[in-house]
């Protein structure tokens, strides 16, 4: 018996002539946060409304709790969207419980666990104001806990951290850990690379279309093998324009990350630094997905919003 909550085969859906998705085969892992990843118009929010029984694939199949995608489905889901969709007049605590009503939950169900989230959520006082009242962040822990009130197995999360300070991200970051640990199974779509490191055991980079990396997270990043170097020094940054064979992916005054061509030169590099920098922090590593993804994908298309 398979251990798979979602199976994709061969799903191919299409706008005239445009291919949204060609082809796309893959699986989620009950319990597992998967990434689902790549750049405008690479067919993710495709994919996304096709799980979610929006859009009806062409051809192919998609399977979810071991059956045919289907409206029965649904109340087993909860969909975060990019664009948020929340009734600006409501109240916060009668938008919740609207959402968790739609989901299957009695009035009082859902305004019990309404309370709760909005106190996990660090939102205890906010009950009676009206979504208008609230700004971007706050709008959007309404939204998160609109989509998570009824508990379901699968979350699927677009672009969950638009609109987060630093604080309220790891705070989300920390929610998703728990809802996880208690087993339930997360799609996360998301541009920020830093997160999918900190949060997904199982990625899929699709782009134009087609699927172009895929895997455990651990698994991907070794493909690339241990070829980024990071260096924290003290000293004038420019010795790192005298280097060849490099390429700086990031730079700051006292910190540098290089992709070498060539990893013979991992010990020359180190030498030359030493002779002009004081030295803090000299590691070899294997590349950030961040990286990972520009490489594969390309710079020029890694901007923007989740397609």
């Amino acid at each position: 018996m398979t251990n798979d909550i979602l199976q994709v085969h061969n799903a191919v859906k299409r706008f005239g002539d445009y291919t949204a998705t060609d082809n796309i085969s893959f699986s989620v892992r009950k319990g597992a946060i998967f990434g689902l990843l790549g750049p405008n118009g690479a067919g993710k929010t495709t994919l996304i409304r096709m799980i979610t029984n929006i859009l009806i694939p062409d051809s192919g199949e998609i399977r979810l709790f071991g059956e045919k995608v289907s409206a029965e489905q649904q109340n087993m889901i909860g969909y975060l969207p990019e664009e948020r969709g929340l009734y600006k007049k409501m109240t916060v605590i009668d938008q919740i419980r609207y959402f968790g009503e739609l989901k299957g939950l009695s009035a009082r169900q859902a305004t019990e666990r309404g309370y709760q989230w909005l106190h996990r959520m660090g939102a205890d006082g906010w009950e009676k104001k009206k979504i208008q009242e609230l700004s971007k962040g706050m709008s959007q822990k309404v939204q998160f806990i609109a989509t998570a009130v009824h508990n379901p197995p699968l979350l699927i999360l677009d672009e969950p951290f638009s609109g987060f300070d630093p604080v309220n991200a790891e705070l989300l970051i920390s929610v998703i850990h728990e809802l996880r640990n208690a087993g339930t199974t997360i799609i996360l779509s998301t541009h920020v690379m830093e997160q999918v490191e900190k949060l997904c055991d199982d990625i899929l980079l699709v782009n134009k279309g087609k699927v172009v990396l895929s895997g455990s997270v651990r698994d991907v990043k070794s493909q690339f093998g241990r070829d980024t170097v990071l260096i924290e020094f003290d000293g004038s940054d420019s010795f790192l324009d005298k280097l060849t064979g490099v390429k700086i992916i990031s730079r700051t005054s006292h910190r540098a990350e290089l992709r070498v061509d060539d990893t013979s030169q991992i010990q020359k590099i180190l030498e030359h630094a030493m002779k002009n920098v004081t030295i803090y922090k000299y590691e070899v590593v294997e590349p950030s997905l961040n990286e990972i993804f520009i490489t594969v994908v390309g710079g020029s298309q890694t901007n923007g919003g989740a397609q």
